[in-house]
């Protein structure tokens, strides 16, 4: 029995199909074989597990990747890019609005599979990056069979988190030794991430404020603290990378 399944044109396909005509005389092979050079004729590869005890390829691993792109696709509801220090996190989701499937993938690979969900509704939870942040994809319906997806990151709407955030972390990007450098101080605890790595630093008082010292490779850099001298502005950061001001980034 042949199923096609996808457009496969080229004269190579019918020329197969016409040597094994004139090579099988039964009536049914011939019946089979006509069949299967009207379907290459207008643009449809054969597909079967066996005919007339001749094997035929089956191209099961396209049709598995076909249908599984298609899958994700359609199901695909929500997309986040979520900047913490280590690095910035991609975040999908999928919600089979019939079957109830849920799937969260971060960065591309899979954390959470549900397939069978008699509720659409409701939340998932799970943890993002190297220190493990809360994040939570709420699913809630808006009317009839129309639903919205937001994203909760310890415990705050994703807006409101990247909002703290760029009060407690300072960012600088930078290019060294042919390749992008995310550079990002945490200023509560002063930690300091390089492209997903926390830091080793050495940190020391001067006169003006103080310098927290850590390398890239080979090359030294210094994130300075000053006072600004303004209530409101408080302590100003500075990166310095081989003598040379880094200016920071907004994300």
């Amino acid at each position: 029995m042949f199923i096609p399944y996808a457009p496969r044109p080229g004269v190579s396909g019918i020329g197969a199909v016409w040597n094994r005509l004139s090579k099988w005389p039964t009536a049914f092979s011939q019946s089979v074989l006509w069949f299967s050079l009207l379907l290459l004729l207008i643009g449809l590869e054969p597909v079967s597990v066996m005919a007339a005890r001749e094997e035929v390829t089956v191209y099961e691993d396209e049709l598995r990747s076909h249908y599984g792109r298609l899958e994700k696709m359609t199901d695909l509801v929500a997309m986040w890019e979520v900047a913490l220090s280590d690095g910035i996190h991609k975040i999908e989701f999928e919600h089979g609005t019939t079957s109830g499937k849920r799937v969260v993938y971060v960065d591309g690979k899979e954390i959470i599979r549900k397939d069978w969900m008699f509720k659409l509704v409701g939340k998932e939870t799970f943890a993002v990056g190297a220190s493990q942040t809360k994040a939570t994809i709420n699913i809630d319906a808006v009317s009839g069979f129309a639903y919205e997806y937001t994203l909760d990151i310890n415990g705050k709407s994703l807006k409101k988190y990247m909002e703290n955030r760029s009060k407690t972390t300072n960012t600088w990007v930078l290019h060294l030794d042919g390749e992008d450098c995310r550079v990002v101080l945490e200023k509560d605890t002063m930690d300091v991430w390089c492209n997903g790595r926390n830091m080793e630093t050495a940190g020391e008082f001067v006169d003006e404020g103080t310098e927290t010292h850590f390398s890239i490779g080979n090359h030294s850099c210094c994130i300075k603290a000053v006072s600004s001298g303004k209530r409101r502005e408080g302590i100003i950061h500075t990166l310095i990378v081989d003598d040379r001001e880094i200016p920071e980034s907004t994300e």
